[in-house]
């Protein structure tokens, strides 16, 4: 009676021990390691205004990241997030496949078109998910679309289509061009033109802004200025607005109040599109910025907003999956299933045609948010959001 009493307490205690184990392992948090990846440099800009935060883009990746383990310590899920800056003349391969190599399967990058697209190549048969969430190059989502690529930054024909929308929803149809000499300032105009086309608007004359050097602020005098853009703009065929293309930060800045006859500007400067801005409150709005403003002491930008929706994409589909296996996060973000909440009326999800996030274009001064597009009587078959950028018939993205 003793030994079958001592064998029951030996199986009981084995079985204590068999559940307690399980127990424990079905506890343990599951890690989702995130890394960011961003140019190392000091951007300029005409105004000291707009000079960008230094913690620009990754501030708001923090924030999504305790947002996400807000939720996720309920799920036995914890987000990480490790930040890399690269010099802008540096191969970002090191860096991105040092990441890999620590068990770090999500990559938000922060780079130019081309590092990106190195990037992509050499992480894709790793099992490793990236995140676009700086670079506005169309060629990214076209012609050098990646499988293994989600944008969460706006192209610039989104850019350009939700800012002439508005212009010829103001009947504003003739367009006085102005663009800088860079490259990227030739893409913006090239972005424009097309929406001009698309929409019925017409570039009445086309100027080029040559940028000649200098330090830009320092070398450029009030006095010179205001006698230099009326002289510049002098002479231009009848028009209903300015249009400029500077990505570069030449001269767009300098464009209002100096026009030779008195127009509004749009574009680079005056009217300009993008995915966010500091003032915007509409929507729940306040409710994210004065989550950012108590993390970082300053109002959300666009990077911001878009490097957050990055990490809060690889939350949603973890919370949704309730897996950490990647594989399964991405089919979760690639299906219908998938939409997220971003503070613009209205969800936003992807274009399973690109990889490109569908989402509404502000359109901002300094000050406040003056409209979001699409603008109403701007329709499509599928969703309207799609009214913004190259819609699926024209895509030259080919997918496997």
């Amino acid at each position: 009676m003793q030994h079958m009493s001592s064998g029951r307490l030996f199986l009981l205690a084995i079985t204590m021990w068999l559940l307690g184990a399980l127990n424990a392992r079905a506890n343990e948090a599951i890690d989702f390691r995130i890394g960011y990846l961003r140019l190392d440099e000091k951007r300029l800009a005409l105004s000291v205004l707009d000079v960008p935060p230094r913690d620009d883009g990754i501030a708001g990746a923090k924030v999504a990241v305790n947002d996400n383990n807000t939720t996720g310590k309920f799920l036995n899920q914890n987000f990480i997030l490790e930040e890399v800056k690269i010099a802008p003349e540096a191969d970002p391969l090191p860096a991105a496949n040092k990441l890999v190599d620590a068990g770090y399967s999500y990559l938000i990058v922060d780079l130019p078109a081309a590092m990106v697209l190195k990037i992509a190549d050499a992480v894709r048969e790793r099992h490793v998910l990236v995140f676009n969430a700086g670079a506005t190059d169309d060629v990214l989502r076209e012609e050098e679309c990646r499988v293994n690529v989600f944008h969460t930054a706006p192209t610039r024909t989104m850019l350009a289509d939700g800012l002439g929308q508005y212009l010829v929803w103001k009947q504003w149809r003739n367009w006085f061009l102005i663009r800088g000499s860079h490259e990227a300032d030739k893409l913006w105009a090239e972005a424009l033109r097309r929406a001009a086309k698309r929409f019925g608007a017409k570039i009445v004359e086309e100027r080029v802004f040559e940028d000649t050097g200098g330090a830009r602020r320092t070398d450029t005098g009030q006095v010179q200025i205001q006698r230099q853009m009326p002289v510049f703009t002098q002479g231009a065929a009848d028009h209903d607005v300015v249009v400029a293309a500077d990505e570069s930060e030449v001269f767009a800045t300098y464009l209002p109040y100096r026009t030779w006859v008195p127009r509004p500007v749009a574009g680079s400067a005056g009217l300009v599109p993008s995915s966010w801005h500091p003032a915007h409150e509409q929507w729940g709005a306040t409710q994210i910025q004065n989550r950012f403003v108590k993390a970082t002491g300053r109002r959300m930008q666009s990077k911001d907003m878009q490097a957050w929706t990055a990490v809060r994409i690889i939350g949603e589909a973890a919370q949704r999956t309730g897996s950490g296996d990647v594989q399964k996060i991405a089919d979760y973000i690639k299906s219908p299933q998938f939409s997220l909440a971003a503070f613009k009326g209205q969800k936003v999800t992807f274009r399973t045609w690109n990889w490109q996030l569908r989402q509404p274009v502000l359109l901002s001064d300094a000050r406040s948010v003056v409209s979001v597009s699409p603008q109403e009587g701007f329709l499509h078959q599928f969703s309207e959001l799609d009214t913004l950028g190259i819609d699926q018939p024209e895509t030259k993205c080919n997918l496997p």
